[in-house]
């Protein structure tokens, strides 16, 4: 609850807490109105000054739902709600469209794309709501062809989860392995390519080899359906967790890291690894 003691009394209609959530969404974008109008920074900014913030956001509210800290997950959730109210804000202002056009559209699309639940459709499987939607999906778009449904994918997506998103939309054209025997021979593949590559201290060619060997292994990743970005997270982690045991472990016996050979801390982060398991 806001003390609004020592508050402007023109503003006291954004300090009452909401009951609902028509109100509380009013209120919110009335508050975001007042900042554009008021608050020098906000009113220097543009969709381009603020996007990056819709990223860091949104990562935020992943991490939240990970550590399972709804405390958070709450605050965070507002955050993404003000770079979405922001962003309308911007378009409104622009004659483009507001808040109101952008949830009336959202719904409609919902209506569109589950026939099952708003008309006569059937979908009894999960399977089956995926693929009508990409059907519908497909239709509402004009049926283009696959390849720009494939360079329809967002470039500004982390370059793990585009890969993947790049490769589903080749499969449904038909072009994919038949079994997970091929990504596991193409990632040996790519990975001798670019040791050759090495060996001819050719550096670009070596970074696209090494882009190659990426592609193959989320390749790989989609065809065991395992999540990429799930897995390398998991991995640095238990990078994390265990060189946080190395630097212990050398704490415990007097030395630094920087003091120790790599050959030493190589022993000792095997022993922690095998131990660990």
């Amino acid at each position: 609850m806001i003390d609004s003691k020592n508050l402007k009394k023109e503003y006291e209609h954004l300090y009452v807490e909401s009951t609902t959530a028509g109100e509380a969404i009013e209120r919110f974008i009335d508050l975001v109105a007042v900042l554009r109008k008021v608050c020098p920074w906000d009113k220097e900014q543009t969709h381009e000054s603020i996007r990056r913030g819709m990223i860091e956001e949104a990562y935020e509210v992943v991490e939240a739902i990970n550590k399972k800290d709804f405390a958070n997950l709450r605050e965070e959730l507002g955050d993404v709600l003000l770079q979405v109210v922001f962003h309308a804000g911007l378009t409104d202002e622009e004659g483009e469209f507001n808040f109101t056009d952008i949830v009336n559209e959202e719904c409609e699309k919902m209506i569109r794309r589950h026939p099952h639940v708003f008309s006569d459709g059937e979908a009894k499987t999960v399977d089956k709501v995926l693929e009508k939607w990409e059907n519908i999906k497909s239709k509402e778009h004009g049926n283009i062809a696959h390849t720009e449904r494939i360079k329809d994918v967002p470039k500004a997506l982390p370059a793990l989860m585009r890969s993947e998103k790049v490769q589903k939309r080749a499969r449904d054209a038909g072009f994919d392995w038949d079994d997970i025997a091929g990504p596991i021979a193409k990632v040996s593949e790519e990975l001798q390519e670019f040791c050759e590559a090495r060996e001819k201290n050719d550096f670009a060619c070596m970074q696209e080899e090494l882009g190659d060997l990426l592609f193959s292994v989320v390749n790989l990743s989609r065809m065991a359906k395992i999540d990429p970005e799930e897995s390398l997270n998991r991995a640095t982690e238990k990078f994390i967790e265990r060189f946080a045991m190395l630097e212990m472990r050398a704490t415990e016996s007097g030395k630094l890291l920087e003091d120790m050979t790599l050959e030493e801390m190589d022993a000792l982060w095997n022993l922690i690894k095998y131990t660990s398991c």
